[in-house]
């Protein structure tokens, strides 16, 4: 998916995947998809899409819903939050790099 967001382009095809997380299909009422990517210049950015029974879902018509899909920015930080979620210890330190020991 592609998307302009205040005058830059957001592309999954040519951002790097850091993390993704899915329940079912998007197709499906209740699937969720949600893909987090970085840029050749640094930003994040996420994909997310949802049936019409999630939080993703579109309004078409009064209390009538339609699956979604779209591109939002996100900071690094909540990159790295959803990352922590999603990824183990080791795929995490190979994107962001080392964390300290606790």
């Amino acid at each position: 998916m592609k998307k302009i967001i205040e005058g830059k382009s957001y592309n999954t095809e040519t951002a790097t995947l850091i993390a993704e997380f899915r329940i079912g299909n998007r197709s499906d009422a209740k699937g969720i998809e949600e893909e987090v990517y970085q840029t050749k210049k640094g930003q994040y950015f996420m994909y997310f899409g949802g049936g019409a029974l999630t939080e993703y879902r579109e309004e078409v018509s009064p209390r009538n819903y339609s699956d979604n899909e779209d591109i939002k920015l996100i900071t690094e930080k909540e990159a790295k939050k959803f990352a922590m979620k999603h990824l183990d210890a080791d795929e995490f330190e190979d994107i962001f790099g080392e964390v300290e020991e606790g």
